[in-house]
């Protein structure tokens, strides 16, 4: 078994984007088929039939792929691109996230909430934390990446709220597990294509302070 509890060559299989041609794990790459009407259709959840095109988890690669028609030619025959494939990509990812964070709650693994959230940081249990990606920004930095582990903030707080059964949902956490593996691989898709996503991964000034720099 590898990560997550998924079988091993689950993580370690690859395939080639067809945008940058660079061979990687599937788990860095966004499926594709072709629909019955020749319509390119993605599939995130790699389940519909038909053969695979690859494309890299960022909104550049979707891009080149769709302007300079490669998506023709990585089925090697004549497709229709939808007008908002990045939309349908987006969308179905964040659903993706969404639908995990539900799962690791209901089985005990994530927790929301700035105290609670807080208290899992305090004492080392979490691994993951989401937060909104339009929540205030002076009360996100008050908590901190988890040592060892991973921040997000691609979900807004309407959609971290479904995960949780609210309306809204501003901080959030994931504790160790096969769950927290997943979250963090399909956030990283999202994160790619999501131009506005808040993530703090070394990128912005706020990293010292996710990092607990000057966290309290």
């Amino acid at each position: 078994m590898g990560r997550g509890g998924r079988d091993k060559d689950r993580s370690e299989a690859e395939r080639k984007c067809i945008a940058t041609g660079e061979v990687q794990p599937k788990d860095g790459l966004i499926r594709f088929v072709v629909g019955p009407d020749t319509q390119i259709v993605a599939d995130v959840l790699e389940k519909l039939p038909g053969r695979g095109i690859w494309v890299s988890a960022n909104r550049d690669a979707l891009e080149t792929a769709i302007k300079k028609g490669l998506f023709a030619r990585g089925a090697k025959q004549a497709v229709q691109v939808p007008d908002d494939l990045l939309e349908q990509v987006e969308r179905q990812l964040a659903a993706r996230v969404v639908n995990l964070v539900a799962l690791a709650r209901k089985s005990g693994a994530a927790v929301c909430g700035f105290e609670k959230v807080k208290g899992m940081l305090a004492d080392g249990r979490a691994k993951v934390l989401l937060q909104a990606s339009d929540g205030s920004e002076r009360g996100k930095t008050k908590l901190w990446t988890p040592e060892g582990g991973r921040y997000f903030g691609v979900l807004t707080a309407s959609e971290l709220g479904l995960a949780f059964g609210r309306q809204s949902v501003i901080h959030s956490a994931l504790s160790a597990g096969g769950l927290a593996t997943r979250v963090v691989e399909e956030a990283s898709k999202l994160k790619g294509v999501r131009e506005t996503a808040a993530i703090y991964d070394g990128e912005k000034d706020g990293e010292l302070r996710r990092k607990g720099k000057t966290a309290r």
